[in-house]
């Protein structure tokens, strides 16, 4: 059988039917599991193998390093109750500019039934984040109001420097000449600075299908009491 070429949207659509098979699939191995790096290994290579099955796509591996370099996209999988992950550090533009690629992130709720000794995994959102949005939130905002105001290069570097962005003064400073030229789009990430970044997804999350660029892919319906 010839394969599909994958596609982001085809990426989507997958990401929409795993998540919801998913959600009700009992998993023992992952009973007792509190290691969210497992749970998210568990997830990345079940997901890929879904599809595998039907699509043709480039792998990823340590040198390029996203799960889906042919579609310029990263697969993350993190829990509900603290949905970030880590990303390497390649320059300080990504807070200001984006990652360089764009993220399909599961979010998972992992709940362990003791009477069968069984997790399952509740997929709570699945969301799609464009490479133009996967700048940091704040970061974003603050220089698209300041050159909504009129602002200058000194104004830009000011900013940057009071958010301990990590470059140096000449990186600085090119950096601002590039804003005025080239207005960053808004970001819906939240970038902390660390030896790799620090993702936090929760406005991405609250904001998908909401705003543009965000794609709302699965979403769980509220467990009842």
């Amino acid at each position: 059988m010839t394969k599909l070429a994958l596609t982001i949207d085809l990426l989507c659509a997958e990401a929409q039917a795993f998540s919801d098979a998913e959600s009700t699939h009992g998993e023992p191995s992952l009973y007792g599991v509190t290691d969210g790096k497992a749970v998210g290994t568990y997830l990345e290579h079940k997901f890929r193998a879904f599809l595998k099955d039907r699509y043709e796509f480039e792998e990823g591996n340590s040198a390029n390093g996203i799960d889906f370099p042919g579609l310029g996209v990263d697969m993350k999988v993190t829990s509900i109750r603290q949905p970030q992950s880590s990303c390497p550090f390649k320059s300080a533009r990504q807070k200001v500019y984006g990652l360089g690629y764009g993220l399909i992130v599961f979010v998972y709720d992992k709940v362990d039934d003791p009477a069968i000794r069984s997790s399952t995994l509740r997929m709570t959102d699945t969301v799609f984040v464009e490479s133009q949005r996967t700048a940091d939130f704040q970061m974003t905002r603050g220089l698209r109001q300041i050159l909504e105001s009129e602002g200058n290069t000194e104004d830009l570097m000011a900013y940057m420097q009071d958010k301990n962005l990590p470059v140096d003064d000449i990186e600085l400073k090119n950096l601002a000449e590039e804003i005025l030229i080239n207005k960053p789009e808004q970001g819906y990430l939240t970038i902390s600075n660390a030896l790799q970044w620090r993702l936090q997804y929760g406005r991405a999350i609250e904001k998908a299908g909401v705003e543009s660029g965000l794609r709302s892919i699965y979403k769980s319906s509220p467990l009842t009491k």
